[in-house]
């Protein structure tokens, strides 16, 4: 949904060859972006918030699963988890759109067909929002990679305790469990590598004063390929193709 909303207004920039301020003017100011610029910002961090929640609650749940399973069967049901998606959605959406409302000033950045909040320079009004942008994504990253390895943990005990050489019908369940925990480690380090970038950038154009929009840009292409590699990543690993590849070199290891 992110991809679709945003990916025509920077086409629209490129073909135009106008920045999106004048491509939708209206700023209540002159130094203040266009009304499109505004949007385009909250759309970025708002997609760049919702799926961490998201991916947060689907971590939460697979962790009380293998960790809690007679909790989880108890007190989580399929109610609870169909409420979880628009409650989420909306936390973020009001949590994101304090600029738009003064707390925090949307920013054009260089070339002019991105925008997001300013993340350097400014008083305790301009950087307030980033950096509290930054400590909730820093918060929720630091949760979601809490919640996988405890079940990757998890994961590999139930794994151990299959009979390495026995009955057949064993090796299944035991070879299922490491393809998941080979999958949840390659998204745990995916996701951690793809969304420092920004809260590192944040923290230093806050704290730091450094201002540099090259490097700012970077950080929100990581974050960007996050959403964008993770579901590949996601599909080709639970191939059948990468589940022999698992087992071959697990025989190898052995």
């Amino acid at each position: 949904l992110g991809k679709c909303l945003l990916s025509p207004i920077v086409l629209a920039a490129y073909a135009y060859n106008r920045s999106l301020s004048e491509l939708g003017p209206g700023g209540r100011g002159e130094d203040e972006p266009g009304v499109l610029c505004q949007l385009f910002a909250f759309f970025m961090a708002f997609f760049g918030l919702a799926p961490t929640l998201l991916l947060l609650a689907m971590a939460l749940e697979c962790w009380l699963s293998l960790g809690h399973p007679y909790f989880y069967r108890r007190h989580l049901t399929r109610r609870l988890g169909a409420t979880l998606g628009p409650a989420a959605a909306g936390l973020c959406a009001l949590f994101c759109a304090l600029p738009l409302l003064g707390f925090g000033v949307p920013m054009q950045y260089c070339p002019g067909t991105w925008c997001f909040i300013r993340m350097a320079g400014g008083g305790p009004r301009e950087l307030g929002f980033p950096v509290l942008y930054a400590s909730l994504m820093g918060l929720l990253v630091l949760a979601i990679v809490a919640c996988n390895v405890s079940s990757m943990r998890h994961l590999y005990g139930m794994a151990r305790r299959q009979p390495r050489r026995g009955a057949p019908p064993a090796a299944a369940p035991r070879m299922e469990e490491l393809d998941h925990l080979v999958l949840l480690g390659l998204m745990t380090v995916l996701f951690t590598v793809c969304s420092l970038p920004l809260i590192i950038r944040v923290y230093m154009g806050a704290f730091a004063a450094d201002f540099n929009e090259n490097a700012d840009l970077s950080a929100l292409r990581f974050l960007s390929v996050n959403s964008i590699v993770d579901p590949w990543v996601f599909i080709i690993f639970r191939t059948s193709v990468f589940r022999t590849f698992v087992r071959r070199v697990c025989r190898r290891l052995n």
